[in-house]
């Protein structure tokens, strides 16, 4: 900022009015620094729709021997994709899903993720539980075009959840490991409650609900969501 000639400002010292600037400066980058903090993270709400996660032990099972996941389409959380590979997932009444897709990267453990109706149809009991906490839970059978995967356990519906990076964590006043809620502005308003936070350094904000769940709200036409803390603390989204 350049100060104007002092005889623009009769009457006031040159010191004077260099103070002056210097405070209206500072004010300045003071408010920039508030508006920045406080600025909305863009939040994403993705319908997870049944999937598969494998090892790749299984992988070379089902799709033969040295085979390796094919990238498809990127999923929206940084080096993640869907594969262009699926399996069919059998249930204990032999009835049926004929092609699950498989997700990507392999894990160290292979998991199912279902939605309740898909659970119904299988005949198999899914129950709510965090990624990789699989104790206690069914199995199925896995059938690909080289070989059959039984697992004895692994079957899940996936409880919702919100990614997010350390720094929104820090914005939203939460921690890895808390609940949040999200209320859903639509024709079937709601507010899903106990959101599992999960949080690191590098992911972005994003919501994971199930085809059941984005259904029941009907995503699709929502008007506004709102990020909730549990104490009822939100921010809005539109």
């Amino acid at each position: 900022m350049q100060l104007a000639n002092d005889s623009a400002a009769p009457g006031l010292e040159r010191t004077v009015v260099e103070q002056i600037v210097r405070q209206i400066v500072l004010q300045q980058g003071a408010l920039a620094s508030e508006s920045s903090v406080a600025q909305e993270p863009e939040l994403v709400i993705s319908i997870s729709a049944r999937h598969v996660h494998l090892t790749d032990a299984h992988v070379e099972v089902l799709f033969g021997s040295g085979h390796t996941l094919t990238p498809m389409k990127d999923l929206y959380q940084d080096g993640f994709y869907a594969a262009r590979e699926t399996v069919m997932v059998v249930g204990p009444r032999r009835r049926m899903l004929p092609s699950v897709r498989i997700l990507g990267p392999t894990r160290s453990y292979s998991q199912v993720e279902l939605a309740f109706t898909d659970g119904i149809s299988l005949g198999i009991e899914l129950p709510v539980r965090a990624s990789g906490h699989l104790e206690g839970t069914q199995g199925c059978v896995l059938v690909g075009p080289q070989g059959v995967v039984e697992l004895k356990q692994g079957v899940i519906r996936a409880e919702r959840h919100v990614h997010m990076s350390n720094e929104h964590a820090r914005f939203y006043g939460v921690a890895g490991g808390d609940r949040m809620s999200l209320k859903v502005t639509s024709p079937c308003s709601v507010v899903l409650e106990d959101l599992l936070v999960r949080a690191d350094e590098t992911s972005k904000l994003e919501v994971h609900l199930d085809t059941d769940e984005g259904n029941a709200i009907d995503l699709d036409h929502a008007t506004c969501v709102k990020l909730l803390k549990q104490d009822g603390a939100c921010r809005c989204h539109d």
